[in-house]
């Protein structure tokens, strides 16, 4: 399956219990409502203001903003990065994760909507050579979709088993959300539509470019021609 080239951002691991875990999670809800409330990515020392934390303490969990967006991401789609299906049907088994997880991409939108705006944020100033915190690097859709498609791989060449993956990863996610609503105004309810019928496209089409072609097919006409050409000459 195709992989991606760089190292996909980890969150930091919250402390187990007590006045630390206390702290993680307060920091953690804090930075979640500054982001529905506001719509950007708060720094750490605006979460640790509004959530009444030393700085010092608020950096020791989060050391940067990715650290920040990547723990507040993991929260919110915990249960989409868990998918599993047992469904032997491919096709099947995408149109399951769509169903199961768009809700939780509608739920967790500006959440979500951040994380997109981060990593397009830290594109260009890491292009211009002046990014001085940690990339956050987003990806985790690969191994989600890889898992869903799984049982359409054997029926699929290599190179349009890593096509296919790489196309599904485009409707998968956020991106519907930003193009569906902020272009064409759609629903929520009409994202998720759209996102599958483009889905299912992308498995025909890679379905009907993986079918061996039938060159046997074309015999028929070729005989009924000559047969043609046999009786004009007997003519």
């Amino acid at each position: 399956m195709a992989r991606l080239k760089h190292k996909l951002s980890d969150p930091p691991s919250p402390p187990e219990r007590g006045v630390k875990a206390a702290t993680f999670k307060l920091l953690l809800d804090t930075a979640m409502e500054l982001i529905r409330d506001e719509g950007h990515i708060p720094s750490v020392a605006v979460v640790a203001a509004r959530s009444k934390v030393s700085r010092a303490t608020a950096y020791r969990y989060f050391p940067s903003r990715s650290a920040l967006i990547t723990a507040v991401i993991d929260t919110s789609l915990g249960p989409v990065r868990t998918f599993s299906s047992a469904n032997p049907d491919g096709r099947e088994r995408l149109r399951e994760l769509f169903a199961q997880t768009f809700p939780r991409f509608k739920e967790f939108e500006p959440q979500l909507r951040a994380a997109a705006q981060l990593s397009l944020e830290q594109w260009a100033l890491e292009r211009a050579g002046v990014l001085e915190e940690e990339p956050y690097r987003r990806g985790h859709r690969v191994r989600i979709l890889e898992h869903a498609m799984a049982p359409l791989v054997p029926r699929l060449a290599p190179a349009t088993r890593d096509r296919l993956h790489r196309a599904l990863s485009v409707v998968y996610g956020i991106e519907p959300y930003i193009v569906l609503k902020d272009i064409w105004g759609v629903s929520d309810r009409e994202v998720e539509r759209i996102a599958m019928w483009m889905a299912d496209a992308l498995v025909d089409a890679a379905l009907r470019e993986s079918t061996p072609t039938e060159p046997a097919a074309a015999a028929p006409a070729a005989s009924k021609r000559s047969v043609r050409r046999k009786g004009a000459e007997r003519e």
